[in-house]
């Protein structure tokens, strides 16, 4: 078997942990679990590589891998026919794709990894028109494990010189893991966030007025979030928190994408 049929053949199975995903990613279950993902996938990871040493138009050998990763993540999601279902799987694969395939790939730090990174993002995109998905690797990753879904509140934080492990953040990590992850939409909640949050606080970080919006969410949003998480308000504390996120949102993302 040559090095494109390989490479070729193994693309779906790149995404065979998709279903897991979420159970795997903790800060402790994640580096192991990667480590093994690159292990399976040695064979097809190393075939991509050496088909692109080897092939003459090795752009539109990356295209091929990239459109067959993607092409099976649509048959997969396709399968589902409950709404609730396919959300739940567009959401396990879009993780999926974040944290083990386009990290393993990064890994390699091979001639192909960049360019393959790029390749796949670009199919993902025109099979998935909805999703703005970023490359990361697997170091990046695995140090802002205590940033996720602590984006805004982190940045908060920082301004008014708390530390990392300060009791605010600690709470909003614990709701995040005990509560928030362990409802039946909360995973789509946690990568919509992860998808929007990182931005918003750039166009904050921008701004010379950083600091007084910074305790405005404060006042307005993550200080009762924190009253109500110390109380057992967790549902009452999604809903201001989501609130947060939506106006953040329309106020710092959406007006200034083309920043």
């Amino acid at each position: 078997m040559n090095n494109y049929t390989t490479a070729f053949e193994g693309m779906p199975a790149l995404l065979s942990d998709y279903e897991h995903v979420m159970a795997e990613f903790t800060r402790e279950l994640y580096p192991d679990a990667f480590q093994k993902y690159c292990e399976r996938h040695s064979q097809t990871l190393g075939a991509v590589e050496n088909g692109y040493r080897q092939v003459i138009d090795k752009d539109q050998f990356l295209t091929n891998m990239a459109e067959e990763l993607a092409s099976s993540a649509e048959k997969l999601l396709a399968k589902q026919t409950k709404k609730s279902a396919k959300e739940q799987c567009a959401a396990n694969l879009n993780m999926c794709l974040v944290v083990f395939v386009l990290p393993a790939v990064l890994e390699m730090n091979e001639q192909s990894s960049e360019a393959f990174s790029e390749k796949i993002l670009t199919a993902w995109k025109s099979h998935f028109p909805k999703t703005n998905l970023k490359a990361a690797t697997f170091k990046q990753i695995n140090s802002g494990f205590k940033r996720k879904f602590c984006y805004i509140t982190t940045a908060v934080c920082e301004t008014f010189g708390k530390p990392d492990d300060c009791y605010e953040l600690n709470q909003f990590r614990s709701y995040r893991d005990n509560y928030l992850l362990k409802r039946e939409d909360g995973e789509r909640m946690v990568l919509e966030y992860y998808d929007l949050a990182p931005t918003i606080v750039k166009h904050i970080n921008k701004r010379d007025d950083y600091r007084e919006i910074y305790q405005e969410i404060w006042d307005t949003y993550l200080a009762p979030c924190l009253a109500m998480i110390e109380s057992g308000e967790n549902e009452a504390c999604m809903k201001l928190y989501t609130d947060m996120v939506r106006k953040m949102q329309k106020q710092f993302f959406i007006t200034n994408r083309t920043n």
